[in-house]
């Protein structure tokens, strides 16, 4: 089948999922949704590769023998890395679509949709030991997300300002502006020539206009021979 070329044109050039207007996004440092599932699966991927690799090496050379050492902890790292790296893209792909779907269906993103994708997400990946054990993951998923959310909104209000301090050092900043300008103008000067007659300014008073030579005079004219 034949798709139309708007059909076309939306496969290939996804939209990000819209906002709300005034509603901003909680991470503006990640990509937007689906961007950010490509970007989370080959994040995980990499990390998980990285860390099993160091583990796996420092596993094989305790459990190798002696004189093969570096040759038993190459082989295992090189054999389980990328199975702990696909089990971590595993999880972070299927958290990062719950959380776009979610933000999709809500039409906002906050720390709600973390929470209910991480709890979503255990429980996907536990389903095939039964409803129980299930449950068991999910709830531990989300309990985990719920942990790191608040963590990391707590940080953030810790080192950002807030909307009353952010006021008062704009009007504190005002206050040192005009203060500057009035400095200004008394002394003659100004960045921009604030406070000044048109005219003045970093660049100082416009140059006078030259005058036009002199012309001679009659007494010139009847010596000038001489």
């Amino acid at each position: 089948l034949k798709l139309a070329p708007r059909c076309q044109s939306r496969r290939l050039h996804p939209q990000p999922v819209p906002m709300v207007e005034g509603q901003v996004d909680r991470d503006a440092g990640r990509e937007p949704c689906p961007d950010r599932i490509i970007e989370d699966l080959g994040g995980a991927f990499g990390m998980g590769c990285a860390g099993g690799f160091i583990w796996h090496m420092v596993s094989g050379a305790r459990n190798s023998p002696k004189g093969e050492k570096l040759v038993g902890a190459m082989l295992q790292a090189r054999l389980k890395a990328p199975i702990l790296g696909g089990s971590f893209a595993t999880w972070a792909g299927t958290f990062s679509t719950f959380d776009c779907s979610l933000q999709y269906l809500r039409k906002r993103d906050d720390h709600w949709n973390a929470i209910a994708s991480g709890f979503l997400t255990g429980g996907v990946l536990a389903a095939r030991t039964g409803v129980r054990q299930a449950g068991k993951a999910a709830v531990v998923g989300g309990v985990l997300l719920g942990i790191i959310e608040g963590v990391a909104a707590l940080l953030m209000r810790s080192t950002s300002q807030t909307p009353r301090e952010q006021a008062l050092q704009q009007m504190e900043q005002d206050k040192q502006m005009e203060e500057y300008r009035k400095r200004q103008a008394e002394s003659g000067g100004g960045m921009f020539g604030a406070g000044l007659p048109p005219g003045l300014g970093l660049m100082g008073p416009p140059p006078e206009p030259e005058q036009p030579p002199a012309q001679p005079t009659e007494k010139r004219k009847k010596f000038g021979v001489f």
